[in-house]
């Protein structure tokens, strides 16, 4: 579970560092602009609401338990 949810944040960081990097070169040198931010940005926002699905249906099945916090 805890390397499902680990995997899920590297690929939502990897999204992001994409978007940044499409956002700083395109445009350059008089080239025209591409999509390449917006799809990394639609990828990264697709992974944050799969995870947050998961980990609520997770929740609902039982495979992971709240534990509270330590009194």
């Amino acid at each position: 579970m805890k390397l499902i949810v680990a995997a899920a944040f590297a690929a939502i960081l990897l999204a992001l560092g994409l978007a940044g990097r499409a956002m700083l070169r395109d445009g350059r040198r008089g080239e025209p602009k591409t999509n390449r931010m917006v799809r990394a940005l639609a990828w990264r926002v697709g992974i944050s609401v799969a995870l947050f699905v998961f980990i609520l249906l997770s929740y609902k099945l039982g495979w992971i338990q709240p534990t509270g916090l330590p009194r």
